[in-house]
C-alpha cells in the first residue's frame, strides 16, 4: 500500500481531550531574525506531541515558550498544568547518587517515611535496584537518562517536556529507552511534548506528529497515529507515518515511495 493510500486516514481528526497547553497564533523573534510564525497548537490532557523539523528551524523554541522559560514576540500561551523539562545531555547533579537525584523530584514530601517509599518505587520503576548509591559517572549514558525520566516522572508535574532526550546515546539504547519511556508513561501518565530530530522515534512514540517548515516555522502538517503505545517499528501505521514525516521534510517524494511500492 502506497504512502498516499495511508494519509488521509494518518490526518483524520479525532475529539480532543482537555486542552493543557494551548498556543495562540505564537510568533517569536531574536533581533531581526523571525523564528517562529503564527503558530496554533492546542495539546490535550494525556497527549504524547512530537515536534520535528528541519535543523534550526526553531523547535527548541518553541519547547521554551511552552515552558516558559522564553515568551513569544506576539501571541498567547495558556498553561493549565505544572510542567517538567528533560534535557538532551542529562541534568543530573554529578555528586549526588541515584537516589539523591531522583529525591530533588519529590521535594514537595515532608514525611520522611512516605519520600522513601516513592524513591524506593521510582527505582523500581526504572529497573535500577542495586544502583542507588551509584553516582552519575558509575552509571551508562542509558541509565543517566533512566534517572532523569524517573525524577521529572516523580513530582506533581502533569507535563512532561523532552529536548532530544535520547539523542546522545548510540542506537540500540535509544530503541531501549524509547520502550522505557513507553511503559514508564503507562505507569505514570503524562501529558508529553518531545522535540526530536528522529523521525522514527516521532512516530513510534506519539499519538500526534507536529511538523514544521524551514524558519520561520510554521506548522506544515499533522499526523495523528491511532496504533496504542507502545508501538514496534514495524508496524503498518508506524511504518507509513515514518515515510510520510519524510516526504513532507523533502528527504523523499510520496510519489517516489508509492512507485517503489507498485
Amino acid at each position: 500500500m502506497g504512502v498516499s493510500a495511508l494519509t488521509p486516514a494518518l490526518d483524520k481528526a479525532e475529539p480532543m481531550s482537555r486542552p493543557n497547553l494551548t498556543l495562540t497564533n505564537v510568533s517569536r523573534w531574536f533581533g531581526a531574525v523571525e523564528v517562529l510564525r503564527d503558530i496554533s497548537l492546542a495539546i490535550g490532557d494525556g497527549e504524547f506531541v512530537a515536534l520535528v523539523g528541519p535543523s534550526g528551524c526553531g523547535k527548541t523554541t518553541l519547547l521554551n515558550i511552552l515552558s516558559g522559560d522564553d515568551q513569544p514576540s506576539s501571541g498567547s500561551v495558556d498553561r493549565q498544568s505544572r510542567m517538567r523539562m528533560v534535557y538532551q545531555q542529562d541534568g543530573l547533579f554529578p555528586w549526588q547518587t541515584v537516589v539523591e537525584n531522583i529525591a530533588l523530584g519529590l521535594r514537595h514530601l515532608i514525611d520522611p517515611a512516605e519520600l522513601q517509599s516513592q524513591i524506593g518505587q521510582m527505582v523500581r520503576l526504572i529497573q535500577l535496584e542495586g544502583f542507588e548509591d551509584h553516582y552519575p559517572h558509575q552509571l551508562s549514558g542509558g541509565m543517566r537518562q533512566r534517572v532523569e525520566l524517573a525524577r521529572a516522572l516523580a513530582g506533581k508535574s502533569d507535563i512532561l517536556l523532552l529536548d532530544e532526550p535520547f539523542s546522545s546515546l548510540d542506537y540500540l539504547t535509544r530503541l531501549r529507552l524509547r520502550h522505557e519511556l513507553a511503559r514508564l508513561l503507562h505507569e505514570r501518565p503524562r501529558t508529553v511534548v518531545l522535540v526530536t530530530h528522529d523521525i522514527e522515534e516521532a512516530a513510534q512514540l506519539a499519538d500526534r506528529v507536529i511538523v514544521l517548515t524551514e524558519r520561520p516555522a510554521q506548522i506544515r502538517r499533522e499526523l495523528r497515529i491511532r496504533t496504542p503505545r507502545p508501538r514496534d517499528l514495524t508496524q503498518p501505521e508506524v511504518v507509513q507515518a515514518t515515510r510520510v514525516i519524510l516526504a513532507e521534510l523533502g528527504i523523499e517524494t510520496e510519489d517516489a515511495i508509492v512507485g517503489e511500492s507498485q
